[in-house]
């Protein structure tokens, strides 16, 4: 008989970000999940977000998905498929889906657990390691800030970046594409990320200016959700378009693929929902020739692009690592170093996700429905249930 679900354990921990992504975004919030079986199995996952709604995904997970999940068979894919269905009347996806990552997580780690290999093991390692792009959140930087970062870049190893474009004048973003395209070099990559700040006309505009800095792609000038608009950029872009990172459903990221209005998608695996859904949206974009591209979260999604048939490159936000940021109790389950000259990600094979996070733990004995007063830990406020 299959082990079933006793039982769904969430603390939040909120973080300052060692380099803030400026005034909107100077923290992140990682809800730390437990799940137990009545086998005796745990798993331990977690659900995400940088900005909004931590409190509000912590109640989704706390108030209707721990009662619906206890006594579930403990598969990943079938709670999955139920807990989607269960929570659409709530939103298709969004905070429904980055709730759900706290589950699929969990699942995917007790397995793994019980097997007695990681997540990677599991799946089956396809790449012995992956390459890694370095990335920052930095339209607030100065241009001497942004070249700095560059050079430690290059340093690193790093054979493709990425920086924010986005400045109230189109000169202002010329002139900071023009510095780190002479800091990296004419052979290494450049990424542009315009998050979602521009119409369709004014990146049409910004495509003629900073085209000619040889830019491997632009990411997210338009808002996310309008397909109508992408269709057409991407019709007449002499640039890759990339988008995915505000995309949430497979149902979705099919629109945009079948509207011919993308290049390069970018699942983020806590947003789309956990492992169960990041893998079927793989397969349908390489089913299309489409490249994928994981956004942020190198320590989970490097370890799932080592198990993806077709080599990606994994983004690497300067110091946001969750061991960067102090909140692992343990070593990181994957390793990024430079040895062979370039920067490349691979596994420590922890078992399960590998995912030790710092904190108290729940008090024994207190409910689902009770919170305990948050603790201030230096640089760490916690809320926990259980």
């Amino acid at each position: 008989m299959s082990a079933r679900i006793t039982g769904l354990t969430t603390r939040l921990i909120t973080v300052p970000l060692l380099r803030s992504w400026g005034a909107e975004a100077p923290e992140n919030h990682v809800i730390v999940t437990e799940l137990t079986t009545d086998d005796g199995g745990t798993g331990h996952g977690f659900s995400w977000t940088p900005t909004i709604g931590p409190h509000a995904v912590k109640a989704l997970l706390d108030h209707d998905i721990a009662p619906f999940i206890l006594g579930l068979e403990a598969n990943a894919e079938i709670v999955w498929d139920q807990l989607w269905k269960r929570l659409h009347e709530a939103g298709g996806g969004g905070l429904t889906t980055i709730a759900m990552s706290g589950v699929d997580l969990a699942l995917w780690d007790l397995k793994a657990r019980q097997a007695g290999t990681s997540v990677t093991g599991l799946l089956g390692q396809r790449q012995e390691s992956v390459e890694v792009y370095g990335s920052g959140v930095n339209l607030h930087y100065t241009v001497e800030q942004l070249v700095e970062q560059a050079q430690r870049w290059v340093a690193a190893g790093h054979n493709a970046v990425k920086i924010k474009v986005g400045k109230p004048e189109l000169r202002e973003d010329a002139e900071r594409v023009a510095a780190v395209r002479q800091v990296i070099g004419p052979d290494r990559l450049l990424m542009i990320d315009a998050n979602q700040r521009w119409d369709l006309a004014h990146t049409f505009r910004a495509l003629d200016v900073l085209g000619e800095y040889g830019l491997e792609w632009l990411e997210e000038p338009i808002r996310a959700d309008d397909l109508w608009a992408y269709r057409r950029l991407r019709k007449h872009s002499p640039v890759p378009i990339a988008l995915g990172e505000n995309v949430h459903t497979i149902y979705r990221f099919r629109d945009f693929i079948e509207a011919e209005a993308v290049d390069i998608i970018q699942p983020n695996i806590v947003r789309v929902g956990g492992i169960t859904p990041f893998r079927r949206i793989v397969e349908l974009a390489r089913a299309n020739s489409i490249r994928v591209a994981p956004h942020l979260l190198p320590e989970l999604s490097g370890q799932l692009a080592l198990t993806l048939a077709e080599a990606v490159s994994v983004e690497d936000v300067e110091d946001a690592s969750f061991e960067q940021l102090g909140i692992l109790a343990g070593p990181s389950p994957v390793r990024i170093s430079n040895s062979t000259g370039r920067s490349l990600l691979s596994s420590t094979g922890r078992h399960g996700l590998g995912f030790d996070f710092t904190g108290k733990q729940s008090a024994p004995g207190s409910s689902a429905s009770e919170n305990s007063a948050s603790e201030n830990k230096g640089n760490l406020i916690e809320y926990s249930n259980s």
